[in-house]
């Protein structure tokens, strides 16, 4: 047997349940990794509170939880090609992996994704990776973002946030991120310029040229009320149609090689990824709980 978080109705933290289910094994064309870490975001606990959210990506009850990943391939299928037993992965299955093993295709079909892991980055830096990089590299590259923009970034402490606000750094933009007062110190030590969120935000900063709003629209809306062009403004998490014409975008739209980007510049020492808490598997309701309330500085991981 093998454990998999799983949730056979939708609802918060409560929902979800570590089980014992059969052990899955790689078919033709397959491989298996041993899940070691999986990163949680925003995107898991919202599939499983939102019947609606759910069936616009195709998951129906019952069913596995998470989609970022962190392991070793322990086995591999007749025909699979391109990962050895024992090479170190990261990655992400849909709804499916906080869990001891899952199972991959090879090659991989979208929405899945498997990435060899590169010396030098831990299991539970990488399984933070998929979403989140992928996410505002999309978000940047949605804003033509260049050398010499001065960028505000909304919800600059979450999960997409401490890439997005790092990656612009490192394209030589300013960054000017909204937060907390309490998350202003964390904010800095990544290199943006903190300005508290909030009932007046377009008052508070002045010569911004390019935004990114990872936390619904107030910082989309400030910076059109500031002048700046909507084709120079991107959301993640506003829906298709954001206001003013601005640009939604996601994970999806990545270009090829991002994630490649963002370990490069783990490895060499230019990107750190701000890890705020570790929780074992059997405290996966607490896990949830905590990064579904949003004041997280960083990610949150489980380890199995």
């Amino acid at each position: 047997m093998s454990r998999a978080v799983v949730y056979e109705k939708f609802g918060g933290p409560e929902v979800l349940e570590l089980r014992e289910v059969p052990e899955p094994h790689a078919g033709p064309g397959e491989v298996r990794v041993r899940v070691t870490a999986a990163g949680l975001n925003p995107m898991d606990w919202g599939l499983a509170a939102r019947p609606e959210a759910a069936a616009r990506f195709g998951i129906t009850l019952p069913s596995g939880f998470g989609y970022d990943f962190a392991g070793v391939v322990d086995e591999v299928g007749p025909g699979a090609t391109g990962f050895t037993a024992g090479d170190r992965v990261f990655g992400g299955v849909l709804g499916r992996a906080v869990a001891d093993h899952v199972v991959v295709k090879v090659p991989v079909p979208a929405p899945d994704a498997l990435y060899p892991t590169p010396s030098g980055i831990s299991d539970e830096v990488a399984s933070t990776l998929a979403v989140a990089g992928s996410s505002a590299v999309a978000a940047l590259a949605a804003v033509g973002l260049r050398s010499g923009d001065t960028l505000l970034v909304g919800g600059a402490a979450g999960g997409v946030g401490i890439f997005a606000v790092q990656l612009a750094k490192l394209a030589g933009a300013t960054v000017i991120g909204t937060a907390s007062e309490g998350t202003f110190e964390f904010l800095r030590k990544l290199g943006a310029e903190p300005v508290t969120y909030g009932p007046g935000l377009a008052d508070r900063v002045r010569g911004i040229t390019a935004a990114t709003d990872l936390y619904g629209t107030e910082t989309a809306e400030a910076a059109l009320a500031l002048g700046v062009p909507p084709e120079r403004i991107s959301t993640i998490a506003a829906g298709p149609t954001p206001p003013g014409g601005v640009r939604a975008t996601g994970g999806a739209d990545a270009e090829p090689g991002a994630l490649e980007k963002i370990t490069d510049a783990i490895v060499a020492g230019q990107l750190t990824v701000p890890i705020a808490e570790v929780f074992p598997v059997e405290r996966i309701r607490d896990a949830v709980a905590l990064q579904a309330a949003r004041h997280v500085h960083g990610k949150v991981v489980v380890t199995l």
